[in-house]
């Protein structure tokens, strides 16, 4: 897999505002002195006079954006997820979503694969908090494509949306030209034993992971589900209802990220068997960004035995 393209869906965020700056002037885009890291120096660049540093302000620049957004324009507001979700929370709750203002939150640098940075930085609890507020949109896109694509359908959508990214550069499966919509799931691999549900980089692991299992003689079926809130519901049931298991996979806390969301509809619907695979109820820790999310779980051989564990307890015990 050495020849496969990568891209850090950063990289896709700061792609999509350039495109948008150029075909919608009532674009602005919002720093808090991260533009090099966020990629929005990608829009500085290309339109300087819609791209304002709010310095290491976040919950003021929360407030800066909402202004905005009551005045016409549709702001994206970026940071890194620990302090654009984390620090700016009472802010983005009560300034955006209680009046349910059209700012875009796009937050990088989530999740373990922050990597050196460490616990302090290592967000692993954004989709929670921001699935938490009423009416806000919560998207973790899986390659740099998807998050250029989400970035046009955060745009298109009337109303707050939080866009979560990461910093490591990951494999790219989706084509140029992917058209994203908001509450949809995708079916990357059609299986009937056991579906597994992931987003962001995790989503690349259960596609290694479905092929591996392939060769195993188990079909699993293997969806892209990046749109958190609002989730995909009916796909989620069809595949309890078609697969009878299912796994979770993310790069964030299994509380209260697309595990629990996943859990909340098939306990309610369809009961069926699931697994979460995630960070468990625990920090994160400093190191390169692959060995930190190894040391977690978060691979396609976790998932793997995590699948062969569920299949074969579905299995009847051999006769003696």
């Amino acid at each position: 897999m050495a020849d496969v393209k990568k891209m850090a869906t950063r990289e896709g965020y700061g792609r999509g505002l350039v495109a948008l700056g150029a075909a919608h002037e009532d674009i602005v885009v919002l720093d808090a002195d991260l533009a090099g890291s966020t990629k929005t120096g990608m829009f500085a660049k290309a339109y300087p006079d819609r791209h304002f540093n709010c310095g290491i302000a976040e919950a003021d620049m929360m407030c800066v954006a909402a202004g905005f957004a009551a005045n016409g324009f549709v702001p994206f507001a970026s940071s890194f997820a620990m302090f654009a979700a984390g620090r700016a929370f009472e802010q983005i709750r009560n300034s955006i979503g209680y009046p349910h203002l059209n700012v875009k939150i796009g937050a990088t640098h989530g999740g373990l694969s922050v990597g050196e940075d460490g616990a302090s930085h290592q967000c692993c609890e954004d989709f929670a908090l921001m699935r938490s507020i009423p009416g806000m949109v919560v998207i973790c896109p899986a390659d740099g494509v998807e998050a250029e694509a989400a970035v046009k359908a955060a745009y298109e959508y009337q109303g707050p949306v939080y866009l979560r990214m990461g910093r490591l550069a990951i494999p790219v499966f989706h084509e140029d030209g992917f058209k994203f919509k908001i509450g949809k799931g995708e079916i990357l691999r059609e299986g009937t034993d056991i579906a597994i549900i992931a987003n962001g980089l995790m989503t690349y692991e259960a596609i290694k992971a479905g092929e591996a299992l392939e060769a195993m003689g188990i079909h699993a079926r293997i969806v892209n589900m990046s749109t958190i809130k609002p989730l995909d519901e009916e796909l989620v049931l069809k595949c309890a209802k078609e697969c009878g298991k299912i796994i979770t996979c993310e790069e964030h806390s299994i509380i209260g990220g697309l595990g629990e969301a996943v859990c909340s509809v098939v306990s309610e619907k369809l009961p069926v068997p699931v697994r979460r695979i995630g960070v468990m109820d625990q920090f994160g820790h400093s190191g390169p960004a692959a060995e930190v999310l190894r040391d977690y779980g978060l691979t396609a051989e976790n998932i793997v035995s995590a699948v062969r564990e569920m299949v074969r307890s579905d299995q009847p015990a051999a006769a003696e």
